[in-house]
């Protein structure tokens, strides 16, 4: 079990655009992750708690895009996030 004493806080903000993998836009930790975190809260981004994620995020380098062994877990994440946003994947069109 950790000491709250000693636990810091960490964050990593991700941009995705659908047309590259999501890169690192913004990590820390201590207030640097609170102001991160304060900001996605105050422009409605959805936050997703997992420390173990964040640890490996966080080894990245900023604007850095995540590496292949966490794109499955990083796209899940994010396509909970567009499903909470009522967003829906544009389906490729069908010719005729």
């Amino acid at each position: 079990m950790s000491n709250p004493d000693t636990f810091s806080q960490q964050a990593v903000a991700l941009f995705y655009d659908s047309e590259s993998a999501p890169r690192v836009t913004a990590k820390g930790s201590g207030s640097l992750a609170e102001q991160i975190i304060s900001l996605a809260l105050e422009h409605d981004v959805p936050l997703q708690e997992n420390p173990e994620l964040v640890g490996l995020l966080s080894l990245l380098e900023l604007g850095e895009e995540i590496p292949h062994d966490l794109y499955v877990t990083v796209a899940q994440l994010i396509a909970f996030a567009y499903m909470l946003k009522g967003k829906v994947p544009e389906q490729p069109q069908t010719v005729s």
